[in-house]
């Protein structure tokens, strides 16, 4: 399988994480069909096309903290978008007991393509 499958993979997943809910690197990987491969999925964000306009914001670290620098102006823009959406955000970590996308058994055999 080639690195754009791949990539157009996460790319694709991503879209599917509702708003108000948020995705690990290495849980959209795994929804992806490319289970271990967080780091791909990192990478994915960075390399996708602007006009895809993907819900980058919906990722975050495995720990529920958001990945970018802190007090960045994209951690800025990460945390503002995320409670637009809803997502309660304190000191950059979101619960994931509250917001993390658990998709069912539907939504897994139907939506997701992998």
């Amino acid at each position: 399988m080639s690195a754009n499958t791949n990539l157009e993979r996460i790319w694709n997943t991503l879209e599917r994480v509702p708003a108000g809910k948020v995705v690990s690197y290495g849980q959209l990987a795994d929804l992806a069909g490319l289970p271990g491969r967080a780091r791909l999925a990192a990478r994915a964000l960075r390399l996708a096309p602007p006009q895809r306009q993907l819900p980058w914001h919906r990722v975050i670290g495995a720990s529920g903290k958001i990945s970018i620098a802190k007090d960045s102006p994209g951690y800025r823009e990460q945390m503002a978008r995320l409670r637009s959406e809803g997502v309660e955000v304190n000191n950059g970590r979101i619960a994931l007991s509250l917001y993390q996308w658990q998709p069912d058994l539907a939504e897994l055999l139907w939506q997701l393509d992998y």
